[in-house]
């Protein structure tokens, strides 16, 4: 038997109309905090993501499903129903559905549902209380509305991928994306910020909202610091690796068995490292006595400190420096971030149960509040594995109700 939810939002109605990676992970986390989140999905195929592996789901039996890791990573919490959008009775469907709902999410094209009748204005007349949250690759206005949105477009017309990546002038140097879809997440980050917004706007004055979120807008609103640095500056920064702009030694450093990282920050944290490394010369040195001295000799300092990080491995540098206050860290891959004690500590890894009577093991959600706690009914669903449950819940359908619209030619499974 499913237990009662617990988060913040539970009685929180939410359409998710998106697919891939933006609209979904919004979704997820409004699902995360208690909201009952149903996707819609295309019959027969659903969303894209489900065919994005190897790898994937594997069953009871060690099979695996069609449901790929990228697809399980965006749409837990979820319930699924198919729906056909192109057929009048999925779209009366949809209306339906979205009269009774609180929060709409959708990622289609500019104009994209408006022919069938589901976008804000038309959805507006039914539900005036419904917060219609749209994301695009360029918003609904502009030059570019029209031109489809990916995330490496995003990060790279947004610019973060010039000032990410090594210098021109090293090995390896050039532009690199994030190693996620940084835009797209951020997007569904901004996104339910939105929505919780909206919602908190609609409880003094009655009405929802249409929200237009773009992924270029947001990869250009978190450059924060950088942009800022523009700015006010005038002068677009440059790619620097993995070191920073503004302070040093701030960055990746060789460990004898990998690689680790040390953020220096002030004059007392380089004087601790050096007396921790038997190098106190090192603070003393007038060219790297104070962080603009060592801006200026960055390249010296670097080549220093990196032959002396070599003598040990990323473990011991960091049982050394942490208790006298120097913040470092390896650079862990993701089995040592998933054995990390502080992680596990944190319960940064759950299981959460899956419909073919599986455990799928998912990072958490990394908010913890104290009265409301993240709870997490299921893992992603199974294509349409929702349909029957969220006509009876949302609608009041009985069965006979149901399987009439399973045979009207709606897409519903």
């Amino acid at each position: 038997m499913q237990q009662p939810r617990t988060g913040p939002l539970v009685g929180l109605k939410v359409l998710d109309m998106s697919r891939i990676l933006a609209g979904p992970w919004a979704g997820q986390l409004l699902a995360d905090f208690g909201a009952d989140v149903v996707k819609v999905e295309r019959p027969g195929s659903g969303d894209d993501t489900r065919a994005w592996g190897p790898p994937f789901l594997r069953d009871a039996e060690g099979s695996e499903t069609t449901d790929a890791a990228y697809y399980m990573s965006a749409n837990r919490g979820k319930r699924s129903i198919t729906i056909d959008l192109a057929a009048a009775e999925g779209q009366a469907v949809v209306r339906r559905l979205a009269a009774r709902a609180d929060v709409l999410i959708e990622n289609y094209k500019v104009g994209g549902l408006a022919r069938y009748g589901l976008d804000y204005a038309a959805l507006r007349e039914v539900n005036p209380r419904l917060v219609y949250c749209s994301i695009t690759g360029f918003g609904q206005t502009g030059p570019y509305a029209r031109r489809t949105g990916y995330d490496l477009i995003a990060q790279a017309m947004g610019g973060i991928m010039s000032i990410t990546g090594e210098r021109d002038d090293l090995p390896g140097g050039g532009p690199q994306k994030v190693g996620v879809a940084a835009a797209d997440l951020m997007t569904g980050m901004y996104a339910s910020s939105a929505i919780l917004a909206a919602l908190a706007s609609r409880e003094r004055t009655g009405r929802g909202q249409h929200i237009d979120l773009a992924l270029l807008d947001t990869q250009v609103a978190w450059l924060a610091n950088q942009a800022m640095n523009y700015l006010i500056g005038g002068e677009a920064p440059a790619r620097a690796g993995n070191e920073h702009q503004n302070i040093v030694p701030y960055g990746v450093f060789t460990a004898r068995d990998g690689y680790f990282a040390l953020a220096i920050g002030n004059n007392s944290q380089l004087r601790k490292f050096s007396e921790v490394a038997g190098r106190p010369e090192i603070a003393d040195d007038p060219r790297f006595a104070t962080n603009v001295a060592r801006l200026q000799n960055r390249v010296a300092l670097i080549a220093l400190l990196n032959d002396i990080t070599r003598e040990r491995t990323m473990d011991e540098w960091s049982a050394l420096l942490e208790p006298v206050g120097v913040p470092c860290g390896p650079i862990n891959t993701l089995d040592r971030v998933f054995d990390n004690p502080q992680v596990q500590a944190r319960g940064m890894k759950v299981s959460i149960p899956h419909g073919l009577g599986v455990e799928v093991d998912y990072p958490a959600n990394p908010i913890r509040f104290s009265e409301t706690p993240v709870d997490y009914p299921r893992a992603a669903p199974m294509l349409g594995e929702g349909s029957e449950g969220v006509l009876r819940d949302w609608l009041d359908l009985d069965e006979a109700a149901v399987q009439a619209l399973r045979e009207s030619g709606s897409g519903i499974d």
